[in-house]
């Protein structure tokens, strides 16, 4: 119950920080930008943070399961994706598959980048 409880809260400060991402960073040219950067940033530090605390015996398992599934859960948004995805597809057909093709490659390099760097730790 702990263990869901700390979920929850985490969830609701990544879901309140979502949304103030998103209020600041309007959309370009039709280009969801603030969705683009929570989903990008949320990647890295969701590879990072596992890839790093993964073979961490130390890590407390609740702390982990808020941090990863409850705020970076709730921060990033593949709804949000597809919502704007679709509504751009209605209005600039270029600029949908433009925000699909740019948010795989850069989010898959994110995510790389993330294990990457956080796979960089020190044997205990």
């Amino acid at each position: 119950m702990k263990t869901i409880l700390a979920i929850g809260g985490a969830g609701a400060l990544g879901a309140v920080a979502r949304a103030c991402v998103g209020m600041l960073v309007p959309a370009v040219n039709g280009f969801p930008i603030g969705t683009f950067i929570i989903n990008i940033a949320g990647t890295f530090i969701l590879c990072f943070l596992v890839e790093r605390t993964l073979h961490w015996t130390l890590v407390n398992k609740t702390v982990h399961e808020a941090i990863t599934v409850g705020f970076l859960g709730s921060f990033t948004t593949f709804s949000a994706f597809s919502y704007e995805t679709m509504i751009l597809l209605q209005t600039n057909v270029g600029m949908a598959m433009l925000y699909v093709g740019v948010s795989l490659v850069v989010g898959l390099f994110a995510g790389a980048l993330g294990i990457q760097l956080g796979g960089r730790r020190q044997a205990k």
